[in-house]
């Protein structure tokens, strides 16, 4: 299979995260198969670490991809950090404000023209002290709804062991085992065609993201939290929701 082109930008990008790739763990990047050759896909990753960005990059250029990322907007502003977002063509992301509705409207065109889409639905770092993923923000079921394409659930472990931004500890050595993991495309045929409200966005995400969390507890070999967590501290039984 040939490699998609990405152009200058992302072969800059890919000459600083293969280095970082390699000091920052051992890489296992499994279900690559999942990641369609020629049309576009919807990822959708749990986030642990400010580690995951570049790891799942890494996962998706192995497969010959080039990896567009829905990011927060004030990493447009950091100096040539802005400019290679730009130039790789990622995707700003401006939250709680009236151009957020561009983000996604910019996702879903870009999925259309067949790229692959990066979404952490969590919208940060989880703040879980297990580490499992938060209630998630609903704009992926957005964007998974508005498209015809795999809806593929990722998840990282082991990169917070590396760099936990909340303990504010960074620790490459020892080497630690880290892996990077796709599973099967999430069924959203049921939906497909139904009107599109609050309630349907809601059980989309907690659809997709309780794939997300059940793929993490395959990895870490045990089982997931019933609920997801918030940030207000509440699973959702005490939330009501």
């Amino acid at each position: 299979m040939a490699r998609e082109k990405g152009g200058f930008w992302v072969g800059l990008a890919a000459a600083v995260f293969y280095p970082v790739g390699w000091l920052t763990g051992r890489r296992r990047y499994e279900g690559r198969e999942h990641l369609p050759a020629d049309r576009g896909a919807l990822v959708v990753g749990n986030h642990i670490s400010y580690l995951d960005p570049i790891h799942t990059s890494l996962w998706v250029h192995t497969a010959r991809r080039v990896p567009r990322f829905l990011a927060k907007n004030s990493l447009w502003k950091v100096p040539l950090l802005g400019r290679i977002l730009i130039g790789s063509g990622q995707i700003p992301v401006f939250r709680d404000t009236a151009d957020a509705q561009q983000s996604l409207a910019a996702g879903i065109q870009a999925l259309a023209d067949g790229k692959i889409v990066i979404i952490y639905p969590e919208g940060t770092i989880t703040r879980d002290p297990a580490g499992w993923p938060m209630h998630a923000r609903t704009g992926v079921a957005r964007m998974a709804l508005a498209s015809d394409v795999p809806v593929l659930p990722l998840v990282h472990w082991g990169t917070r062991e590396v760099y936990d931004h909340y303990g504010k500890r960074f620790r490459p050595f020892p080497r630690t085992d880290m892996v990077v993991r796709a599973g099967d495309p999430v069924d959203l045929s049921a939906y497909r065609g139904r009107p599109v409200d609050t309630a349907v966005l809601r059980e989309v995400t907690d659809l997709i993201m309780g794939s997300v969390r059940d793929l993490l507890a395959e990895v870490r070999g045990e089982p997931a939290p019933e609920d997801f967590f918030r940030r207000d501290g509440r699973d959702e039984r005490e939330a009501g929701r």
